[in-house]
C-alpha cells in the first residue's frame, strides 16, 4: 500500500462520529485529505525548540462559574515541545458536582500559527466520535485545515475525557474488541441473536471492571465543562471553536451551558441534538443509503454497462448487499494472518469510504477484491474505521464511542423487538436497514448512569454560530444541520451541495470562503448560505 493511501486512511480513521452498530452507526470525518496528496504528519520534526509564546491574557478569562471550581480555572498551561507541536495536560475534576473529589489529566496539544505576527488566538478543535482523540486531529492539521486557518490560529486539540490519553476507558482486550466488531450485524438465528445481545452486556461489564470512576462521567455535558476550563487556561474570555460531526453536538452543548463565552463557532456536519437514539439511527440509515446510491450511480454514469456492480442501480445495490451476505455465509480470507472478513467487518469496510467522494476508489477496490473472494481491502478499511493496526488498536475510540453514547442516551430495545423495527429501517435503507435496526440493541447492559441530564439546547444570548450541512452526507444527514441551525437562537446555516461528510475543505470554494471569512474576519452571513 502506498504511503499516500495510508495517510488518507489515517486521517479518515482519526475522526469518528456518532455511534457504532450498537448505538447508531458511527461515522468518520475525513478532514479533506483526499485532495491533499502525500504529506508528513506534524509530529515528525525535531523537538529542540521553544514552544510558541502565549498571547496576552484577557481580563476576567479565569473567572469560574462557581467558586469551588476556581483551582481549575486558575491553571496556566505549561506547554512543552513534542515534535513540531506543543503538548501539555490540564487538570479537571472527574465529577463537577464534587470539585474537591478525584481529578484526572486532559491531554492537550497545540499547532502554533504559521503567521505569528498576525495570530488571532487559539482555535479549539474537535473531530467528532465521540471517542476520537482531538490531539490526533491537530497532528493531522495540514490535511484537515486549509492554509488561511493554519496561518492565523494556534490550533488546540484535546482528547476528551475517557479517550486517547485522557484517562481512556477500557472495556475489552483487543481480541474481545475484534470479536465484537466481527459480530453478524443482522443476526438471523436464535443463537446469533443471543450471542449478539450478550456481547454488548459483556462489553459494558468490562467497562466497569477495567476502568476507573471516570467511566460514569464521560458525558458530552461534562466534556463541555472541560472545554470551558480549557478556555480559561488559554486566557480567553471567549472560546473560538471548530467542531465536526459529533463535535457539533459538543459545541452546541457548550453554547447552551456557556453562551456568554461563545466566540467564533463553526459546527461542521451538524447533529440534530433533539433526536433520540432511534431517530438518529433511522436518519443515518437513510444517509448511508443516499451515499451508497450516489456511489453506484456514479459507476453507472462513468462506466455504463461495464460497471462492475451491474447494469442498473438496483442491481448494483444488490451486488453490494450480497458481499455482506456472502461473508455471513462464509467469511472471506485475507492477507492478515489469522483474520477473516466477517459480515460485520465487511459492512464497516463498505461504509467507511462513503465519507469522502475521493475515497470511493478505495471502496471500488475493496468490492472488486471481495467479489473475487479476497477480503483484504475491506478488512483494511474496516480496521481503519476502528483505529486498528496490525499490532492492535491505536486508541480506544471503538470503546469510548459506545461508553459515551450510551451514557448520554442509554436507550435500548430487547432483541425480540428488533424485527418490529424492520419496516421503518428498510424503508430508510433497503440495502442495510436491518443492520441499523439491530444497532438499537447496543446500549443493552450499560452499568452506569449520567450524573446530570443533557440540557435543552437553544444557546440564548450566544454570539452567531455557523452550522454547516452537506446535501448527501451519509453520517450526519443534511436535515440535521437545518434542524440545529434552527434550534440555536443565533444559528446561521451553510449548505454544501455535494457528497461526503462535512463541508469544510472538501473542494467547495464557496463553503471554504464563508467558513474562513467567519473565523478569520468575524464576517457573519446576513442570511443562510447555499454553496
Amino acid at each position: 500500500m502506498t504511503r499516500t493511501t495510508r495517510v488518507i486512511v489515517l486521517v479518515l480513521v482519526a475522526v469518528l462520529v456518532l455511534g457504532s452498530v450498537g448505538a447508531g452507526v458511527f461515522a468518520l470525518i475525513d478532514g479533506g485529505a483526499g485532495s491533499q496528496g502525500e504529506r508528513e504528519t506534524d509530529t515528525d520534526a525535531d523537538e529542540d525548540r521553544e514552544p510558541a509564546p502565549p498571547l496576552p491574557e484577557e481580563d476576567g478569562a479565569r473567572q469560574p462559574p462557581q467558586a469551588a471550581l476556581a483551582p481549575f480555572y486558575e491553571q496556566t498551561i505549561a506547554w512543552e515541545p513534542c515534535g513540531s507541536l506543543d503538548c501539555a495536560t490540564l487538570t479537571v475534576p472527574v465529577d463537577y458536582a464534587d470539585p474537591q473529589g478525584q481529578t484526572f489529566e486532559l491531554a492537550l496539544n497545540r499547532r502554533a500559527a504559521e503567521d505569528p505576527q498576525n495570530r488571532l488566538g487559539a482555535l479549539a478543535v474537535n473531530p467528532g466520535g465521540p471517542g476520537a482523540p482531538g490531539t490526533t486531529y491537530v497532528e493531522q492539521a495540514s490535511l484537515a485545515f486549509r492554509a488561511p486557518l493554519l496561518g492565523r490560529y494556534d490550533l488546540v486539540g484535546f482528547d476528551p475525557r475517557g479517550t486517547g490519553a485522557s484517562d481512556p476507558v477500557d472495556c475489552l482486550p483487543d481480541e474481545g474488541l475484534d470479536a465484537l466488531r466481527a459480530l453478524d450485524p443482522d443476526p438471523d438465528t436464535e443463537d446469533e441473536v443471543s450471542f449478539y445481545a450478550d456481547s454488548y452486556e459483556q462489553f459494558f461489564a468490562g467497562c466497569v471492571q477495567s476502568s476507573d470512576e471516570l467511566v460514569g462521567h464521560v458525558t458530552t455535558v461534562e466534556t463541555a465543562r472541560d472545554l470551558d476550563v480549557l478556555r480559561a487556561a488559554l486566557g480567553q474570555n471567549e472560546l473560538d471553536y471548530f467542531g465536526a460531526s459529533y463535535g457539533t453536538k459538543l459545541g452546541a452543548t457548550y453554547a447552551e451551558l456557556f453562551p456568554a463565552q461563545v466566540g467564533r463557532f463553526v459546527l461542521d456536519g451538524a447533529v440534530d441534538v433533539t433526536l433520540g437514539s432511534r431517530e438518529l439511527s433511522l436518519a443515518q440509515a437513510g444517509g448511508f443509503e443516499t451515499a451508497l446510491r450516489a456511489y453506484v450511480q456514479d459507476c453507472l454514469d462513468t462506466q455504463g454497462p461495464d460497471c462492475f456492480l451491474g447494469s442498473t442501480l438496483e442491481v448494483g445495490l444488490a451486488t453490494i448487499a450480497g458481499v455482506v451476505e456472502d461473508a455471513d455465509a462464509q467469511p472471506l480470507p485475507t492477507n492478515s494472518e489469522g483474520r477473516e472478513l466477517s459480515a460485520g467487518l465487511a459492512f464497516y469496510g463498505i461504509i467507511t469510504p462513503l465519507y469522502n467522494r475521493d475515497y470511493w476508489e478505495l471502496l471500488t477496490q475493496g468490492l472488486q477484491m471481495a467479489l473475487d473472494g479476497d477480503g483484504t481491502m475491506l478488512l483494511f478499511l474496516s480496521d481503519a474505521y476502528a483505529s486498528r493496526e496490525p499490532s492492535g488498536y491505536a486508541d480506544n475510540s471503538a470503546e469510548a464511542i459506545l461508553a459515551i453514547n450510551c451514557l448520554d442516551d442509554p436507550y435500548s430495545i430487547p432483541p425480540e423487538q428488533v424485527p418490529g423495527q424492520y419496516a421503518a429501517f428498510e424503508e430508510a435503507s433497503p440495502t442495510f436497514g436491518r443492520i441499523f435496526a439491530w444497532g438499537l440493541v447496543g446500549c443493552r447492559g450499560i452499568q452506569v448512569q449520567a450524573s446530570e441530564p443533557p440540557p435543552t439546547i437553544r444557546a440564548r444570548g450566544a454570539a452567531p454560530i455557523l452550522v454547516t450541512g452537506t446535501t448527501r452526507d451519509p453520517a450526519t444527514p443534511y436535515a440535521w444541520a437545518v434542524a440545529l441551525a434552527d434550534q440555536l437562537e443565533s444559528g446561521v446555516l451553510l449548505s454544501r451541495d455535494g457528497d461526503g461528510h462535512t463541508a469544510y475543505n472538501q473542494g467547495n470554494g464557496c463553503a471554504d470562503a464563508a467558513i474562513e471569512a467567519y473565523l478569520l474576519e468575524g464576517y457573519v452571513p446576513t442570511r443562510d448560505v447555499e454553496c
